[in-house]
């Protein structure tokens, strides 16, 4: 069989500990038999951007923009534990937070519905997407430990050297303190990110935040959509038949648990991290998630929404048989490789996306699968599978699909 052609090059990024080995996997077992793979590879691996003072980081976002199109394998955000283990530099930023503030983009994340794997809230049918604003607040802070009594203050000084001040706290004692930020410029971004997500998927489009509280940071992105959504959106959205509406996180937290699914929930940068992982682990497990970060210039980055799986990879070390499911990995995959040959007109390459996706979903639904899903399955029977099986499996129901 001849290979699939590429004319244009992904992004390939790849990444850490037990995702890099299935991402080896993957591309030997159901990529390279099939296609001719172009990409642009940068190794995202903790050791090299240590080796590069995370250069690499920011030349993979660069590439990405350049492309268009990139796929991301997950990656290590040290802590003070990874910086002993990896002999590193210094603790380097998250490379997904540095990616996303370069492409100003808005992470958009979503359940992969199979048969046999029941969401734990009943009444869930169809996929809740999350909508993660990507940029700013606690993943871009400035914190500081404070050693005793004193006075803290929030100052802006103006390019024209005027000042503005308000009191934080008067410490009567040691604490910490917490410092956020965002941009207009940003906010509009993801706000119109999430209006044109939601017109393309014919979902109505819910947007929470904690307004009452927060009367002047979390308002000013209810009002930015507010404003956006009144002048660009609204005729548009009566027209699809679709919904936007406003509710605080609280009561929207309500209204998920209650609701059908089917629909978008935009929510703030460390909003939406929490509440992607309560939404893919009721509807069965965080490797079944699709994470697509899309950026206001129409360039797109698809990874897992999944970590590394670390407890995986020190077992695989030491010769040990993991089964780790790698689902959102191959997804990851399967969506780049999609929207490059949408942007391309390249059929060919849209259509192996999409068989491979069905395979993926046949490999499980005929009860063959990793250990995470084989504990939530109703289906009987089942043969679980070692995590190279598991992808030779996929490739059997890929080949079978032809």
């Amino acid at each position: 069989m001849d290979k699939i052609q590429m004319t244009t090059p992904l992004v390939e990024m790849d990444g850490d500990e037990m995702t890099r080995i299935l991402w080896k996997m993957i591309k030997e077992e159901l990529l390279l038999p099939y296609i001719d793979l172009k990409t642009e590879y940068y190794d995202l691996g903790l050791e090299h951007r240590n080796e590069t003072d995370d250069r690499v980081t920011a030349e993979s976002a660069k590439a990405t923009m350049k492309y268009g199109v990139a796929v991301k394998c997950a990656t290590i955000t040290p802590n003070a534990a990874r910086m002993d283990e990896y002999h590193l530099k210094e603790m380097w930023k998250s490379p997904n937070g540095t990616i996303r503030a370069m492409l100003d983009g808005t992470v958009f994340r979503a359940p992969i519905i199979v048969k046999g794997i029941e969401p734990c809230v009943r009444n869930w049918k169809a996929p809740i997407t999350l909508a993660r604003h990507a940029y700013g607040d606690v993943y871009k802070s400035v914190e500081m430990k404070v050693p005793g009594p004193g006075k803290a203050e929030l100052v802006f000084t103006g390019e024209d050297g005027k000042e503005m001040r308000e009191t934080i706290q008067v410490f009567k004692g040691a604490g910490v303190l917490q410092g956020m930020h965002n941009l207009d410029a940003s906010i509009e971004s993801f706000a119109k990110a999430c209006f044109n997500y939601a017109l393309d998927t014919k979902q109505d489009l819910w947007f929470a935040t904690k307004d009452t509280i927060s009367k002047k940071y979390d308002h000013t992105f209810k009002d930015i959509f507010q404003k956006i959504y009144d002048a660009d959106y609204k005729e548009a959205f009566e027209k699809a038949g679709i919904e936007y509406f406003y509710t605080l996180i609280d009561d929207a937290v309500a209204r998920v648990m209650k609701s059908k699914g089917g629909f978008i929930w935009a929510c703030k940068n460390y909003d939406g991290d929490v509440m992607s992982d309560m939404v893919s682990s009721a509807f069965g497990s965080l490797a079944m998630m699709t994470s697509v970060l899309v950026s206001p210039s129409g360039v797109y980055e698809y990874e897992a929404a999944h970590g590394t799986v670390q407890r995986h990879y020190y077992k695989h070390l030491n010769g040990e048989e993991t089964s780790t499911n790698s689902v959102a990995t191959i997804f990851a995959w399967t969506g780049a490789l999609r929207k490059r040959g949408e942007l391309d007109g390249n059929k060919d390459l849209m259509a192996f996306a999409d068989r491979l996706e069905k395979a993926v979903i046949s490999t499980i639904e005929s009860g063959k699968m990793t250990k995470d899903l084989a504990l939530i399955t109703s289906l009987k029977d089942v043969t679980v599978l070692n995590s190279a099986d598991y992808i030779k499996a996929i490739r059997a129901s890929f080949d079978a699909l032809a």
